[in-house]
């Protein structure tokens, strides 16, 4: 029997998978080459199922020879390695960013002697009208929790963008844009307090109490799925502290972060100097390890946020006490700077690196914006947080609107700077 190579995902199972299976059966044994996490998360959303859910899924479907990881997006690697005679593939890869890959499968298979089998994509099947259901269904706090260490296992660097509303949260949880090597996506959501504060015409001071802030922050996790990373600012008091992990971890928010500074709470990018207080470092490594003792699960992340270089300390400073947090059990270390030329948070990342690989650094690139997500892998970031820029947008747009009526003593000319309220609807689950 000829052996025929079909690439899969395996995490929603729907008729023209089905399909595809039936029809390469006819040709010979269906090997079905099922992509790792690692493979998809570059390019696609990460499954819902992980690789062993899919795996017992798929190895049961009727018509399925043997499975096979796939390391990679590429299907070249296990087609050299497995050497089939044949790759059967849906004629919807001949345009879009798979388009490319369909070339190099093309070449490969006509130098090798095998055959590329196309058949017509399985019409009434729309991959993402069927994404868009299921992640209608929602998530479980268990599993959401779960999602940001997943995330990490497969996929560097991740982003992260900020929401202060359940309407920003839905654009980060929806949007998607098709680049030449894949879509792209934000990986999760970052809960502000200045934003929190902000988008309710407050200061951002830490006297609002967790409950406030988990009260607006539910409107979020009721219309969205993916992991969020919680700004914890300096923790409060230790007791305090063992209350915030445990009821951010109930509620499945996978991380948290807190900052080691004290005194009067001011914004890490107005200004602050030498005069700003920080948290003597065996304190803060001591609230950091009474944290990591009150979380139930091993999943929840609670992540170290250093002000040295806000201070206007050196980064042989930062990296003092970035050793120390970690020993101290820190998840990850999250790194300010308010430098544009972002030299100092090369430098630290570098030589954090090189102590500890596995650790993730978080950076906020508000002050040092030039650099892309991929530069700033290269220095071994492993989470992007843009901290502030919906809100940001959401003001100067709002006011433009404001002004123009105003202006025009009626609305006519606003409706150009405005979504159609249709668009609003069908934007929310059950708004129509």
């Amino acid at each position: 029997m000829k052996t025929i190579y079909l690439g899969l995902s395996g995490d929603i199972i729907h008729p023209g998978i089905i399909n595809i299976i039936k029809e390469a059966s006819k040709y010979g044994n269906v090997l079905v080459g099922l992509l790792t996490d690692t493979a998809i998360a570059p390019y696609k959303r990460l499954p819902y199922l992980n690789f062993q859910q899919r795996l017992e899924v798929v190895e049961n479907i009727k018509g399925v020879h043997k499975v096979v990881p796939q390391q990679e997006w590429s299907y070249i690697p296990n087609l050299k390695k497995y050497k089939p005679d044949a790759i059967i593939h849906g004629d919807d890869w001949t345009s879009g960013f798979m388009s490319k890959e369909r070339d190099k499968v093309f070449a490969f298979m006509k130098e090798t002697g095998g055959e590329v089998i196309e058949i017509p994509y399985t019409q009434g099947v729309n991959s993402s009208a069927l994404n868009e259901a299921v992640r209608s269904l929602g998530t479980t706090p268990d599993i959401r929790l779960k999602s940001l260490r997943r995330l990490l296992e497969v996929k560097k660097p991740i982003r992260i963008m900020e929401a202060h509303s359940g309407i920003s949260a839905l654009i980060i949880e929806n949007l998607e844009i098709e680049k030449e090597d894949g879509l792209r996506c934000f990986d999760g959501i970052w809960s502000s307090s200045l934003t929190d504060s902000a988008s309710k015409g407050k200061p951002d001071i830490e006297a609002v109490d967790l409950t406030t802030r988990l009260q607006d922050l539910t409107n979020i996790l009721e219309c969205t799925t993916k992991p969020i990373i919680f700004d914890g600012d300096t923790g409060g008091k230790p007791e305090h502290f063992i209350f915030t992990v445990r009821t951010l971890e109930r509620n499945g928010i996978s991380a948290v972060i807190i900052e080691d500074k004290i005194g009067l709470k001011k914004n890490s990018l107005f200004g602050t100097d030498v005069t700003q207080e920080l948290s003597p470092a065996d304190e803060f490594c001591e609230k950091l390890s009474i944290g990591k003792r009150a979380q139930v699960t091993k999943e929840f992340m609670i992540i170290a946020r250093l002000e040295s270089l806000i201070a206007g300390f050196p980064v042989s400073h930062a990296l003092e006490r970035a050793f120390a947090y970690a020993a101290s059990g820190a998840d990850g270390i999250m790194i300010h700077s308010k430098e544009k030329s972002g030299d100092d948070i090369r430098e630290f990342c570098e030589k954090f690196r090189a102590k500890y690989n596995n650790i993730p650094i978080v950076l906020v690139p508000t002050t040092y914006n030039q650099f892309t997500v991929k530069e700033l892998s290269l220095w071994g970031a492993s989470i992007i947080i843009y901290a502030n820029h919906l809100l940001r947008a959401s003001y100067p747009a709002m006011m433009n609107a404001a002004k123009t009526i105003l202006e025009k003593e009626r609305s006519l000319e606003a409706d150009l700077l405005c979504m159609p309220i249709k668009e609003i609807l069908e934007l929310i689950p059950g708004g129509k």
